[in-house]
């Protein structure tokens, strides 16, 4: 189990900032009061408002990913097998919200867990998965999905 993952409320994909800018793939590693976070030491994200005065332009067209994550982050961190958010088969598949930046697919959590009724905190830990493979405890609350499927928050 891990902490419940934080979402990108305020950063912007690296990917799709550099692409609309033009700018080589390094350059926000130049950019000092710019502010950055690595997702799976694959996705790179930069801070929203922070970027140089002269580029300051292109977040009025850059996608917003409030509650979103990657998907392959969002599976490390829910402790559940990539295919839930990649495989239309899965049973669960149809009840995320999903976005495509630049190729990166990313997942609605919070849209989800709010739609479920699911209380987390900051520091909670979260697993969603088969009710037969969760690992329940007394200070956990447990979140019944369809399909035999559940979600169980540590506090």
């Amino acid at each position: 189990m891990s902490n419940l993952p934080s979402t990108l409320n305020s950063f912007w994909l690296w990917r799709e900032v550099s692409s609309k800018l033009g700018v080589s793939n390094p350059a926000y590693k130049y950019w000092k009061n710019t502010p950055n976070m690595k997702l799976n030491n694959k996705y790179v994200f930069i801070q929203k408002e922070t970027l140089p005065p002269k580029h300051l332009h292109i977040e009025e067209i850059l996608t917003d990913l409030s509650g979103h994550l990657p998907i392959k982050f969002a599976s490390d961190q829910l402790h559940v097998n990539e295919h839930l958010f990649s495989s239309e088969k899965m049973r669960l598949h149809k009840e995320f919200e999903y976005k495509f930046v630049e190729d990166v697919k990313f997942v609605n959590i919070k849209k989800f867990f709010r739609e479920n009724g699911i209380k987390v905190t900051k520091n909670s830990l979260v697993q969603l998965g088969k009710m037969r493979d969760l690992e329940f405890s007394i200070d956990s609350t447990f979140y019944r999905l369809k399909d035999d499927y559940g979600v169980v928050v540590y506090d």
